[in-house]
């Protein structure tokens, strides 16, 4: 009796998004025209390989603004940041460079708007992740965490005429449109945001997880503990009938036991991971057995965002180039791309 042929499929699109492709280039940019060290507020991304890679080349990571020497360049991460972290550079003289994902920018904006219009602002996302914070920080007296659906029936609002919910931009959509539903039974007025908050990229990356899951005995999922937006994945597949599924930063995390049985492995990788993690993942696979690989294309992406205006400025000074991509930043091999 023939075994049966093991396979892996591979989605696609997976990794790297724009906001984080752009945050990455950032630094390796910030650090070849200034030198090290560069200061960075929080994880430039949520991802263990890309934060000790950037850190060996002389990007210093801190946790609070009043960490960076007085003076210093201090850029703040793709997750995004309040007002009040943008006060505290300037009373430290600090040279800030915002290298916020633009559409957590939306966000921020569309936290701004709603409260100059005086609305409660629900904002579905998890209880200090970064990203949170720094939306809650627009408005504080306005905003009202909702931590998922179970959140939904301790919400308290001033007026249920006046309501709008935002969103995290890496959460589960299903989740995320379950609590959304919850809260329109309690509050049937309640407004929807201009436009779509959970990020091209997430939905892309979930919906090549939801197509591949029924076929998988196993989901791996390549991205730290840390990233949102990689946990979820690894729900989503589970949800979409994976039988089995795991989050690994590195493909020597991966346990040979939960191969035993197993004929059809998925892979795929969170919006902050480089393909350099997925590509070893493919190869230790490879190494038992799994040497087949059918990739699962659920969208196609091209979106790019420039980098930050402060940088541009500063590398058009300089003479060099403010293109994203250039041939320094990839001197080291893709390990970061």
């Amino acid at each position: 009796m023939t075994e049966p042929t093991k396979r892996v499929l591979l989605a696609a699109p997976r990794g790297y998004c724009a906001g984080v492709d752009r945050a990455v280039v950032t630094v390796e940019r910030a650090l070849e025209l200034y030198g090290p060290p560069v200061y960075v507020r929080k994880q430039i991304v949520h991802n263990k390989h890309v934060v000790a890679t950037l850190e060996q080349r002389g990007a210093i990571f801190v946790d609070e603004t009043d960490e960076v020497p007085e003076g210093a360049t201090v850029i703040f991460s793709a997750h995004g940041v309040a007002p009040v972290v943008h006060e505290e550079a300037r009373a430290l003289s600090l040279k800030t460079i915002d290298a916020t994902c633009p559409l957590v920018t939306k966000v921020h904006r569309e936290a701004v708007r709603f409260a100059s219009a005086d609305y409660d602002i629900l904002l579905i996302g998890h209880e200090g992740h970064e990203e949170v914070v720094g939306t809650s920080g627009e408005a504080p007296q306005h905003i009202v965490l909702v931590d998922g659906p179970d959140d939904v029936d301790t919400i308290e609002v001033r007026d249920p005429d006046k309501v709008v919910w935002l969103s995290q931009t890496t959460l589960s959509v299903d989740e995320t449109m379950e609590t959304v539903r919850r809260l329109r039974e309690r509050f049937p007025r309640l407004q929807d945001p201009p436009s779509d908050d959970i990020c091209y990229a997430t939905q892309n990356r979930q919906l090549a997880v939801k197509e591949m899951a029924p076929q998988c005995d196993l989901m791996i999922v390549v991205g730290s503990r840390n990233s949102s937006n990689s946990v979820r994945l690894v729900e989503v597949a589970l949800e979409h009938g994976a039988r089995d599924g795991h989050l690994v930063d590195y493909a020597e995390e991966i346990d040979d036991a939960w191969l035993r049985d197993v004929t059809t492995v998925g892979v795929t990788s969170g919006a902050s991971v480089p393909e350099i993690l997925v590509r070893s993942v493919l190869d230790h696979l490879a190494d038992r057995g799994f040497g087949a690989v059918e990739t699962v294309v659920a969208a196609e992406e091209s979106l790019m965002f420039a980098l930050p205006n402060e940088l541009r400025r500063d590398l058009k000074a300089a003479g060099m180039s403010d293109k994203m991509r250039h041939d320094a930043a990839f001197a080291e091999a893709g390990s970061l791309h």
